[in-house]
């Protein structure tokens, strides 16, 4: 098996990185900021790191699918043994070794679901699997499906660090989670598109008189009307389903609480930056920047 990848640097665009801390990409949302509880703070960290070193698995480097899916059995392999509580193997990548070490600490004082953290492994297999078919998500439904593993599982586990499993609380932050993957794609189609990875779904594109290979040919005026206004649709969905998971921010206490507006707000603002483009996000991708956080905070604090 060829080596393990190594993390790409941290993006040259600041973005948000002052509410961040120990990670290596940029994010649109605070990853175990200063707002984070600092008990708390090493298993958000390691969460992060385990999804982070998981997806680079699936979409940094120049491996075949093969490779691809093979590297992240082997990754599953020494999540099962650092679930079980053994040491892993001789032979185990050297760039996973503190990635499951954190790991395990994060296990033994919080008990973590094992199925949400092979969820994730599922979403990322799931990528590369259809990245390499061309597939076209079929509708709404199908992506939701997905949700499920690639995101739904990560406002779960952090839920379990905070003791909170009332199922209203779930169903908000499946909400929450499921919205912020869909802006992500929505706010990626100028990347993903090109790189063979289409989530915008098959039925709303066919009402909208288009295909997928409308977002990578040089669009007529009439045609780009169309996109627009589809991508629009989709944004439009994506805000509903974040604005009903935000109740869920009053129900977690203190700094973390804090947190997850900024989370709610970051995502809001997301739609905002793709609304004041007109929606052409084949065309440009857009972020949040330091400009952003004045407003960011003020929703927060408006959200009650």
């Amino acid at each position: 098996m060829s080596p393990a990848p190594t993390p790409p640097p941290a993006s040259t665009d600041a973005g948000l990185a002052p509410l961040t801390r120990d990670v290596g990409h940029y994010e649109n949302f605070p990853v175990a900021s200063w707002l984070c509880p600092p008990a708390l703070r090493p298993a958000v960290v390691a969460l992060y790191h385990f999804a982070r070193t998981a997806d680079d698995l699936a979409d940094e480097g120049n491996w075949s699918a093969t490779e691809r899916l093979a590297h992240l059995a082997a990754y599953r392999q020494a999540l099962q043994t650092c679930l079980d509580g053994t040491p892993l193997p001789p032979g185990t990548e050297a760039a996973w070794q503190g990635v499951f070490e954190a790991l395990a600490r994060a296990q033994t004082q919080h008990r973590f679901p094992p199925h949400l953290l092979h969820d994730l492994l599922s979403a990322f297999e799931q990528d590369v699997r259809y990245t390499a078919a061309s597939h076209a998500y079929t509708g709404m439904d199908e992506l939701l499906a997905y949700c499920r593993w690639s995101a739904q599982p990560v406002g779960r586990l952090l839920l379990h660090l905070y003791g909170i499993d009332a199922p209203e609380a779930l169903a908000q932050s499946d909400d929450i989670c499921s919205a912020l993957q869909l802006i992500n794609f929505w706010q990626d189609i100028s990347v993903d598109h090109p790189r063979g990875r289409h989530y915008l779904p098959a039925d709303q594109l066919e009402r909208h008189g288009l295909t997928l290979a409308d977002f990578g040919a040089e669009a007529s005026s009439e045609r780009a009307v169309r996109q627009a206004a589809l991508v629009a649709e989709l944004c439009a969905d994506a805000r509903q389903r974040i604005l009903r998971g935000a109740p869920l921010v009053h129900r977690i206490p203190g700094r973390a609480g804090w947190e997850l507006r900024l989370v709610v707000q970051g995502g809001l603002r997301i739609l905002d930056h793709l609304a004041a483009i007109g929606h052409r996000s084949w065309q440009h991708r857009v972020t949040l920047v330091k400009a952003d956080l004045p407003r960011l905070l003020w929703r927060a604090w408006r959200m009650g």
